[in-house]
């Protein structure tokens, strides 16, 4: 692997959009590939195998494009059901996952409530198990399925009535009774606004976006991998016509 090559991002459609911003902002002088897999999208409400075999697919496909020096899975559902399978297959490359920010909101809340807000997939897994089980001692822990929401953002829809109503479907249970919201799926910080409307400022909204970034930086720089060049952005959607809301959620 060389410092010119490329820094790969998947995600099971537009939502790791809001790592890959984070992911920018830490490493200006980077080559991103960025590849949504919104033909397949919702990852959420599949089966972890299928979860498994898509991203396995997916990686396998980024690698035909550009010669990587790093794969970030920017999805809390693939990277559940398949980070470990990926670092084992190709043990050469730098493999980022993202998790649910509980380490943060345990450390920023001790004693305090929490809502996890995430797809089924992720709720389900084993590796979430075993990262709630690490934290649950220092806060109480609400595990939110959000159905639906997904779909809503993979079709551009990132406020507005509609996007109202499911929220409030999903969270008005837990207004005024969390400290904090961990944002357990990329998809989700794209309708934050409106999340933190609902739950009001006594909640504080938190995502692994900024984490993952901090940690792919990391692993580069302990590679001797950092590059500090122009820096590019290459989008690719299994959709096509994803593409323009893929730019939209870029430049927002």
């Amino acid at each position: 692997m060389e410092k010119e090559d490329t820094i790969a991002v998947f995600d099971s459609g537009v939502g790791g959009i809001s790592v890959l911003r984070h992911l920018r902002r830490l490493l200006p002088g980077e080559r991103f590939l960025y590849f949504g897999d919104s033909a397949n999208a919702p990852y959420g409400t599949r089966s972890t195998g299928e979860v498994r075999a898509l991203t396995l697919a997916a990686a396998e496909k980024l690698m035909t494009i550009a010669p990587l020096k790093a794969l970030v899975l920017a999805c809390n559902t693939a990277t559940a059901a398949a980070v470990e399978d990926l670092r084992a297959r190709w043990p050469e490359l730098i493999v980022i996952g993202i998790e649910p920010a509980l380490k943060v909101a345990a450390d920023h809340f001790p004693g305090g409530r929490v809502g996890v807000m995430a797809t089924a997939v992720t709720l389900r897994e084993e590796k979430f198990d075993h990262l709630l089980h690490r934290f649950e001692g220092g806060c109480t822990v609400a595990k939110i399925p959000a159905p639906g929401l997904v779909e809503r953002i993979e079709a551009g829809q990132t406020q507005g009535p509609q996007i109202q109503a499911l929220l409030h479907g999903i969270l008005d249970p837990y207004v005024g009774k969390l400290d904090a919201l961990v944002l357990g799926c990329t998809h989700y910080p794209f309708v934050s606004k409106t999340i933190g409307e609902i739950l009001g400022p006594g909640t504080a909204l938190l995502d692994g976006g900024e984490g993952t970034a901090r940690e792919t930086r990391r692993r580069l720089a302990l590679s001797g991998l950092l590059e500090n060049g122009r820096g590019s952005v290459t989008m690719l959607n299994s959709d096509p016509e994803r593409l323009a809301l893929s730019q939209k959620l870029l430049e927002l």
